[in-house]
């Protein structure tokens, strides 16, 4: 009696390096009803290696977005927190130069009066006056062309407030009838709290000014530019108080801070 084959299975083969033949591992569909595959080399099945580096590489582009995401996050922080400094410090420079500063009364009041200080103009100009009956020279400062603005007129002269550079002028013009050809002196000086005696700052003589008899005139200017110091007073004098002409347009006296 002639024997028949063996059943022969078709072969089956996994398209990646790791998968194994049907003859030994094959689907379960591929077996006869009640036959499953041998438990030896079927106990697991294998992960296909693509899928692997699917998932790897899924995971790594998701930690790369990630970490972008944070590195811009970062970024944008401290361009918030710069542009933030930047705006406080501007409105510190606008508060500080327009003088409303967020201090206490007292500090505030202070630093207003300081401002307002530097902000006065430092200058006088008077002019003369008549009926001069001793020295040194009095002046009208309300009269006419007259004014004084953070300097003060006391006692005959021009006090100051606030050393510095000043700008010093005066001018007299002389007047008579009778030409007696006596020299006629100008002299512009200061007086200080430091020096016991007045320090002479500018000063001029007239001589010949008159050759026939009758009615002359004559005039001496001064003007220079001089270091004074708080409290210091400057004054007028003249050789002949009776000579002086009190027309504000030709006596005058006066100084300006620069």
């Amino acid at each position: 009696m002639q024997r028949s084959p063996p059943p022969l299975y078709p072969q089956v083969f996994w398209t990646s390096s790791s998968a194994v033949s049907s003859s030994s591992c094959g689907p379960l569909g591929l077996y006869p009803t009640g036959a499953g595959p041998p438990q030896d080399n079927c106990s697991s099945w294998p992960v296909p290696q693509r899928a692997r580096q699917r998932s790897n590489s899924k995971d790594g582009t998701c930690l790369c977005f990630l970490a972008a995401f944070l590195l811009i996050l970062l970024a944008l922080t401290g361009v918030g927190l710069a542009m933030f400094r930047i705006f406080r410090l501007q409105k510190e420079l606008e508060v500080t130069s327009s003088g409303h500063m967020p201090q206490s009364p007292e500090m505030h009041k202070g630093f207003l009066n300081k401002t307002t200080e530097k902000m006065i103009k430092r200058r006088a100009h008077v002019t003369g006056k008549a009926n001069q009956k001793s020295l040194p020279l009095e002046w009208d400062n309300t009269y006419g062309h007259a004014f004084v603005s953070g300097v003060r007129y006391e006692n005959k002269g021009l006090v100051i407030d606030e050393a510095g550079l000043y700008f010093v002028y005066s001018k007299v013009f002389f007047r008579d009838q009778d030409c007696i050809n006596q020299p006629l002196d100008h002299v512009v000086f200061k007086k200080s709290k430091g020096y016991p005696r007045p320090q002479v700052l500018m000063e001029d003589r007239k001589m010949n000014y008159c050759s026939t008899k009758g009615i002359w005139s004559t005039s001496s200017y001064l003007g220079a530019l001089f270091n004074l110091s708080r409290q210091d007073s400057v004054y007028v004098n003249v050789s002949q108080v009776t000579l002086v002409n009190p027309e504000e347009s030709k006596t005058f006296f006066g100084l300006y801070m620069l």
